[in-house]
C-alpha cells in the first residue's frame, strides 16, 4: 500500500487504509475522528457499485484511534477509478495486485500461451502512475488484438495509375499518343484502374505499434520467458507487415479508421483501440505519465487455466481423454422434481482426465487452504476456513459419484507460492491423500499444493502417476 490518490493492495489480503493517507478531510474539526469516519462513509457510499463489482468488502473502522477503511479484496485483480467523496470526480483509484509475484505470473502467462489475459473495462482512466505493474502485461493484451485484426483484415480496391503493356480500366489516350506512341513505345499504355490492395495506411500504423511494443519489451528482458515470447510474437507480426514503412497514426488518421464500415466488426474495434492506447502511451493503471487504463483479471479463472494447462500435458503424456468445465464438457445436469423447487441445476467439475480403468477429477481452488492447513493443522484453523474447506471436500466427493470406473481420484488443487512449494516438497508435504473403499470401487481424494511458477512438470508428473 502507498500514500496518495491510488492505493495498491493484494488479492484476498485484508488491509486497513487510514483516511489521512488517502484523501483530505477536516482534521481540525472539533471531533477529527468522526470527521474522518464521515468522509470515509461518503467515499464508500459513492463507490459502492465498483467495489461490489470487484468483490471488495469495505467498511469504515478505527485502528488505534485512527479512522480509516478496512478492505478485503476478492480473487479479482485489476485497476479502477474511484470517485472523490467531495468533488464526485474520479480523482482516486485502486490497484489490486496478485498476492504472488508478477514474475511468477509472467511465467504462467507464457506457459499457458496467454490463454487468459486481463480484460479492459469501459471506465474512466484511473489516476496517477502505478509502475509496480509490469509493462509487458499491456503488450500481452495489445499484441493478440493486433494479430486478430491482421488475420481479419480485408483487402480493398484502390484506384491505381500504372503503365501496362495492354489496356486495363480507363486509358489516358492523349498521354499515350503524345508521350508513348509518338516515340515508339507502343507497349507502354498509361492506365487507371481499381486494384485490390491491402490497407497500406492501417498496416503502417500496425507496424508502428508493434515496433513500439517491441522496443519497450527489449527493456524488460529481466522478466524472463514471458518477455521472450512476446518479442517472438512481435517479430512474427513484423514479418507479416513487411513491405510497409511504420507510421505513427495521427488523430485524423484514427478518425478515418473509426469511420470505415469495417470497424463495425469487434475485431477491428479492438484493434483500433489498441492502436489508440499505444499512440496515447496508455498503460495498465498508468505505466506512462498519463493516467492508465481500467482493467480486471479474475485470479480464480487464471488459476483454473493454469491447472488446465498442466492437465493438457498429463493427457498427452498418458494418452488419456481431457474434458474441461470451461467448455462445459464436464457438465452433468441434476433433474429435480418438481423442477421449480430445484436449487443447483448441474455439477461442473473443472477438469476430468479419463482412461478406461481410472478417472482423475481436478477442482482448482484459488484459496490459501493448502498453506493454512500445513502451517496451522486442522484443529487450529479458523472456523470460516474449516467450513469452506469442508464444502470443497464435499463438492469434490460429489464429483466422484459421476463416474463408474473402478478407480476414481478426485483432487482439490490449491495454489502455493513457488518458494513455499519447494519447502513443502523437501518435507514431502505437497499432498495429503485419503482412500474410500466401497465394494469393488475405490475413491481417492487428494489435497494438492500447486506451485505458482511457469514449470508444469512437478504437478504433471504427480497427476500422470495417479492416472497411469
Amino acid at each position: 500500500m502507498r500514500k496518495g490518490g491510488t492505493q495498491s493492495l493484494r488479492d484476498c489480503t485484508p488491509a486497513f487504509i487510514p483516511v489521512v493517507d488517502w484523501f483530505p478531510f477536516n482534521s481540525d474539526a472539533r471531533d477529527p475522528e468522526k470527521a474522518g469516519q464521515r468522509t470515509a462513509e461518503n467515499f464508500l457510499q459513492s463507490n459502492r457499485g465498483i467495489l461490489r463489482d470487484f468483490g471488495i468488502f469495505a467498511e469504515v473502522g478505527l485502528c488505534r484511534g485512527t479512522p480509516g477503511i478496512r478492505v478485503l479484496p476478492s480473487t479479482r485483480i485489476g485497476a479502477f477509478p474511484l470517485l472523490s467523496p467531495t468533488s464526485g470526480r474520479p480523482d482516486y483509484g485502486m490497484v489490486i495486485e496478485p498476492r504472488f509475484s508478477w514474475s511468477s505470473a509472467g511465467e504462467m502467462f507464457s506457459a499457458m500461451g496467454f490463454r487468459t489475459v486481463p480484460r479492459l473495462l469501459p471506465l474512466p482512466h484511473p489516476p496517477q502512475s502505478e509502475r509496480r505493474i509490469p509493462a509487458w502485461l499491456m503488450s500481452s493484451i495489445i499484441l493478440p488484438r493486433l494479430k486478430r485484426m491482421l488475420d481479419a483484415m480485408q483487402r480493398r480496391f484502390e484506384m491505381t495509375r500504372q503503365i501496362l503493356p495492354a489496356p486495363r480500366g480507363s486509358v489516358d489516350w492523349e498521354n499515350y499518343a503524345v508521350r508513348h506512341m509518338a516515340v515508339g513505345r507502343s507497349l507502354e499504355v498509361p492506365c487507371r484502374f481499381p486494384d485490390l490492395r491491402d490497407d497500406k495506411e492501417l498496416r503502417a500504423s500496425l507496424s508502428w505499434v508493434v515496433c513500439r511494443h517491441k522496443h519497450a519489451l527489449l527493456t524488460q528482458r529481466q522478466h524472463g520467458r514471458v518477455v521472450q515470447d512476446l518479442l517472438r510474437e512481435c517479430d512474427s507480426l513484423l514479418i507479416r507487415l513487411a513491405g510497409v514503412t511504420p507510421a505513427e497514426p495521427c488523430g485524423t488518421m484514427l478518425n478515418r479508421f473509426q469511420q470505415r464500415t469495417a470497424i463495425t466488426n469487434k475485431v477491428f474495434k479492438d484493434g483500433i483501440q489498441a492502436i489508440e492506447w499505444t499512440a496515447e502511451e496508455r498503460g495498465l493503471a498508468g505505466l506512462s505519465d498519463l493516467s492508465g487504463l481500467a482493467w480486471s483479471l479474475d485470479m480464480e479463472v487464471f488459476f483454473e487455466a493454469w491447472v488446465e494447462t498442466i492437465a493438457e500435458r498429463v493427457a498427452r503424456r498418458t494418452g488419456a481423454t481431457l474434458s474441461v468445465g470451461r467448455k462445459r464438457e464436464t457438465q452433468v445436469p441434476i433433474d429435480w422434481f418438481p423442477p421449480s423447487l430445484g436449487s443447483q441445476r448441474s455439477l461442473l467439475p473443472d477438469i476430468v482426465i479419463a482412461r478406461e480403468d481410472a478417472v482423475l477429477v481436478i477442482d482448482a481452488k484459488y484459496k490459501r487452504h493448502a498453506e493454512e492447513i500445513e502451517r496451522s493443522g486442522w484443529n487450529d484453523l479458523g472456523t470460516d476456513v474449516r467450513e469452506q474447506h469442508r464444502d470443497d471436500v464435499l463438492q469434490s466427493l460429489a464429483y466422484s459419484t459421476l463416474f463408474n470406473t473402478r478407480r476414481v481420484i478426485t483432487c482439490l488443487a490449491y495454489p502455493t507460492a513457488a518458494a513455499h512449494w519447494e519447502t513443502l516438497h523437501e518435507r514431502n508435504r505437497t499432498m495429503s491423500h485419503a482412500t474410500i473403499r466401497q465394494g469393488p470401487r475405490t475413491v481417492e481424494i487428494a489435497l494438492l499444493a500447486v506451485p505458482l511458477s511457469g514449470n508444469t512438470e512437478p504437478v504433471a508428473d504427480m497427476f500422470a502417476k495417479w492416472i497411469s
